[in-house]
């Protein structure tokens, strides 16, 4: 098609009175399959349970922190944060980037409070030295 052939009114004329746009409808599959996806994967994750482990004195959870920062060997954390429905949450497994009397550092670079942790145990070796 050339300009000669073109017609602005013609155009117009079309989505004026001829074209009907659906707007959301014609996505509204594709959302409710990937929401309703969503949902489920919450669900399941909402209805697991992790069971608390024993507290651990500040001398243990010190003791662990330096074999593992000494070691370089991962740990798995259970802080004593509940969720709603007064479930703990999941058990954290991080190496150790670091720590002092008072807190410690883990993967990302997030600071905990060391009287935050209930339980702190070594975790099967793994090398995190690639993931620094």
């Amino acid at each position: 098609m050339n300009d000669k052939d073109f017609d602005l009114n013609i155009v117009n004329r079309f989505f004026r009175h001829d074209y009907h746009d659906r707007g959301l409808m014609k996505w509204q599959g594709f959302y409710l399959s990937d929401h309703t996806a969503a949902l489920n994967q919450q669900k399941v994750h909402d209805q697991q349970q992790y069971p608390a482990m024993p507290q651990q004195s500040l001398t243990i959870i010190g003791q662990i922190l330096a074999t593992a920062y000494t070691q370089n060997q991962a740990v798995n954390l259970q802080l004593n944060t509940v969720d709603h429905n007064n479930q703990h949450l999941a058990t954290i497994t991080t190496p150790i980037l670091g720590y002092n009397a008072a807190t410690i550092v883990i993967a990302n670079h997030q600071f905990i409070n060391i009287n935050d942790i209930q339980h702190i145990e070594l975790a099967r070796s793994t090398n995190w030295t690639s993931n620094q």
